[in-house]
């Protein structure tokens, strides 16, 4: 079932809620674009790390933001990213360039440049967007707006598995990643992770992909005007 009318829809969530299987699997049923705005960041955030740009110097990780050619393109299992034309589809899932990109995407003016990217590629609706800005920053007058979320220790359980390990350090480990990443990204000056006034907030700490995918496209139908 294809949604009839062009929407764009925001999943915002911390990290481990299932944000990035969840659009990216609802964007391949409904035939949107998944536009990734975490791998956005982590892109800027391995380019830092290649040229060695401190992560707390704003005003580099700015230029170095508005000089980077950033590409998402769209495959069966997930989006390819370009990063000035190679590939870092791949890399920039690593666990170190994941905690740089929290660190780079706390400043405004990263952001700022960000986001203006982000909404000239939705402009036309037909996405699935997720991140922690979504729905408040990015493009607040989306049509469907989801928050997800799920408890800590089960989202460090899912990150754990997602890793391929079952170590119980690693969960310790992963755990408190988590607990600190919550903090930053709930607490930062700019746009701090709340839901949207509007948005449908999803608990899924009992929900399967799924049952998730299958909630967000009942919604979507029911914004668009579809009935059945």
């Amino acid at each position: 079932m294809s949604v009839p009318r062009k929407l764009v829809i925001a999943i915002d969530g911390p990290a481990g809620s299932g944000k990035s299987t969840i659009a990216a699997r609802l964007a391949k049923k409904l035939g949107y674009i998944n536009l990734e705005s975490g791998a956005m960041y982590r892109a800027v955030a391995l380019k830092a790390m290649e040229q060695h740009v401190p992560l707390d110097d704003a005003d580099a990780l700015t230029r170095l933001a508005h000089s980077s050619v950033i590409e998402l393109e769209p495959r069966g299992e997930g989006n390819r990213v370009l990063l000035d034309g190679r590939d870092v589809s791949q890399r920039i899932r690593e666990a170190d360039v994941t905690l740089a990109a929290s660190q780079v995407s706390v400043h405004p003016p990263v952001r700022q440049v960000m986001v203006a990217r982000q909404r000239e590629l939705g402009a036309n609706g037909g996405v699935v967007m997720e991140g922690r800005d979504i729905g408040t920053a990015v493009f607040p007058e989306a049509e469907v707006k989801i928050f997800l979320d799920a408890d800590p220790t089960v989202r460090a359980e899912r990150r754990v598995l997602q890793n391929g390990s079952q170590s119980a350090d690693d969960a310790k480990k992963v755990l408190d990643e988590i607990a600190a990443r919550d903090q930053r990204d709930r607490t930062r000056t700019a746009s701090p992770l709340v839901p949207a006034l509007d948005a449908v907030i999803l608990d899924t700490t009992h929900m399967s992909i799924d049952e998730v995918v299958d909630e967000v496209e009942k919604i979507a139908k029911q914004r668009s005007g579809v009935r059945g």
